[in-house]
């Protein structure tokens, strides 16, 4: 196999096993091997819960990063947190810059003019085929329409927490922010942050 050539995939069967608000499919493959040859046949699952996409707000004035806190049922089990200090994110749909203002205004209530694209990542690719969309946006106070500090859509209860850089990755060290997205995207920041492109 040279390098950046793609290997090669034979999908012999799938089935899906459960279709609700998210899909799970089972697959029956083989896959091209590193020595060129292919696997015997392999059964998979995948997890199809959609593509999402996460923005991080960044006071330039305040130095500070806008986050939210909600509850998430999944991080309460296994003796979990259960209520989870995040980013803004959403399911993505027809389009993800729509999707990504409509859930920043939805979630702390800022309008956003201008998104800049960071990466995309997988955060589960063992066993779900979501992709993550990471984008970040510099807001003033003047960009702030909704005032209220408790905002969210139907069962959404979701409180806008306003966070200074430095204790951000303080909460990081400290497990309060554990949240994956999260993560990578304040370290995002950092990297903006040191190379003064958010300076100017």
């Amino acid at each position: 196999m040279r390098r950046g050539e793609k290997m090669k995939v034979i999908i012999k069967e799938t089935k899906r096993e459960y279709d609700g608000f998210f899909k799970v499919d089972r697959a029956i493959l083989q896959h091209e091997k590193f020595d060129g040859s292919m696997s015997k046949e392999i059964a998979r699952l995948n997890f199809n819960r959609g593509d999402a996409v996460a923005v991080l707000l960044y006071n330039k004035s305040n130095k500070s990063v806008v986050l939210v806190k909600q509850f998430r049922y999944p991080a309460y089990v296994e003796n979990g947190p259960g209520w989870l200090i995040e980013c803004v994110a959403g399911i993505k749909d027809n389009g993800e810059i729509s999707v990504a203002g409509k859930e920043v205004l939805e979630e702390t209530g800022y309008e956003v003019s201008e998104l800049k694209f960071l990466t995309k990542f997988y955060p589960s690719p063992g066993g779900c085929s979501e992709r993550i969309f990471l984008y970040l946006a510099c807001v003033e106070e003047k960009d702030k329409i909704k005032k209220e500090k408790y905002l969210g859509v139907g069962s959404e209860d979701i409180l806008v927490m306003e966070v200074p850089v430095s204790k951000a990755f303080e909460m990081i060290k400290s497990g309060e922010i554990c949240d994956g997205k999260t993560i990578i995207i304040l370290f995002f920041l950092r990297d903006e942050l040191a190379s003064s492109k958010l300076l100017e």
